[in-house]
């Protein structure tokens, strides 16, 4: 038996005893040291130990242990241990420390966990008659359990099958339908621990057609469509509508308007005199309706007197000022060398266009010739002299307007130099110089 507690105290107790491994035949615990230790110090520590429903413990070790962790081996599968440690110094034994529940001596299992794939993480949308196969691995050793169930109740054995295995579980539907829609939940259990997993079904199939389609108006060569969503929309959103008409003289239909998200329409460009009618396609992710809402009403797009009446164009006014697009340049001529301005010039209707030398009208002297062609004004300087350099203004005028540019021209007169060397050889230098 146990050796006699002493009344040393509490405060000299271990703390924190937890398990920290078990096996079929050992328990492995470990703690923290005594908060307060005396003056005395510390020796070591007493494991002890005694199975569910008997009081008497016994020592796990004949001497004193110094570690903070302890292993109690020999013991039998099966068996509830209650455990507890005690700390002893020279004062003797402290208050034990116990662990709080017993302990089922056995090999520790892993938490179960479900590897569910990615692409189940998400909803998994599949259509009408379609054969759903979904494989489920697990992690979970000794005897899993492993159940399914739907929308919260057990599973129709009827319409969905289970096949389970150690390592993997697979729900099976040989022909979805749309009542198979739902939250399929799996749960894998290893003794007390389990994990579980959710997967969204969603059974989808084509809409049936629109409800209500009405042909509310017609007018010149246009005709106005209103109807309402499907009852039936195949267990998903409606993405659009595709609306059809069909001439009574031919009964062939022809495609108007495709993936079209409004519920009201204007069908145009219909052929004056011919009878139409409508129809529309609901649209979902599968495909399209197999059936159309037809109006019942048939479009008629009467025949009228049509005047043509040419269009109206109002002249387009090109009236402007004028305005010089190339100015002139200042200018070095040569004296006895002619030589010519040039300038641009646009505007409507055509400017006159006017010389000026030094602010006084050239006129009709012979000396100087002037020439505008498309725009271009020139004037010609016919063998200048140094009188007549200045400054030379070109003018244009119309009757929205005047512009004027003008520029300088230097005339430089000219003269010769020889110079004679000794072998008589003679070297003209022509030297300009300004008049």
């Amino acid at each position: 038996s146990a050796p006699e507690e002493s009344t040393a105290a509490k405060e000299d107790k271990p703390s924190n005893l937890v398990v920290d491994d078990v096996t079929r035949t050992s328990l492995t615990i470990q703690w923290q040291p005594p908060e307060i230790i005396g003056e005395s110090g510390l020796d070591g520590y007493t494991v002890e130990y005694c199975k569910e429903g008997v009081s008497e413990f016994v020592p796990a070790n004949t001497e004193l242990t110094t570690s903070n962790r302890f292993v109690i081996k020999g013991l039998t599968a099966g068996d509830l241990l209650n455990v507890r440690v005690v700390s002893v110094n020279a004062g003797g034994r402290s208050d034990p420390v116990s662990l709080p529940n017993p302990v089922a001596i056995r090999e520790l299992v892993d938490r179960p966990r479900i590897r569910l794939p990615c692409f189940l993480r998400a909803r998994y949308i599949k259509q009408v008659g379609d054969q759903i196969n979904l494989v489920i691995p697990f992690i979970g050793k000794f005897k899993p359990v492993i159940t399914w169930t739907k929308d919260g109740k057990p599973l129709d054995v009827k319409k969905v099958n289970i096949r389970n295995s150690d390592k993997d579980s697979i729900l099976f539907i040989r022909k979805a339908e749309r009542g198979d829609t739902g939250t399929y939940q799996m749960t894998v259990k290893v003794d007390s621990l389990e994990d579980k997993a959710n997967i969204v079904i969603q059974i989808v199939e084509l809409p049936g057609p629109p409800t209500s389609l009405k042909l509310i108006d017609t007018w010149g060569f246009n005709a106005a469509l209103e109807w309402t969503p499907p009852k039936n929309n195949g267990n998903t959103d409606i993405t659009g509508y595709t609306v059809q008409k069909a001439d009574k003289k031919t009964g062939e239909w022809f495609t108007v308007l495709e993936h079209f998200h409004r519920l009201n329409a204007t069908v145009s460009d219909l052929i004056m005199g011919n009878s139409y009618s409508f129809r529309v396609f609901s649209e979902n992710m599968v495909g399209r309706s197999e059936s159309a809402a037809i109006t019942k009403q048939v479009a008629t797009i009467q025949k009228t007197g049509i005047v043509y009446k040419p269009p109206e164009y109002k002249e387009h006014d090109f009236s402007e000022a004028p305005k010089f697009t190339a100015p002139l340049s200042d200018r070095a001529a040569t004296v006895g060398y002619t030589t010519r301005l040039l300038c641009a010039v646009r505007g409507s209707p055509k400017p006159k266009i006017e010389w000026m030398k030094n602010q006084m009208l050239i006129g009709d002297d012979p000396k100087f010739r002037q020439n505008s062609n498309l725009g271009v004004c020139s004037l010609e300087i016919r063998k200048p002299c140094s009188f007549d350099g200045g400054v030379y203004t070109c003018r244009a005028k119309n009757a929205h307007g005047e512009a004027t540019v003008a520029c300088k021209l230097e005339v430089k007169r000219k003269f010769f130099l020889t110079i004679k060397n000794f072998s008589y050889v003679s070297i003209l230098i022509l030297i300009y110089d300004v008049a």
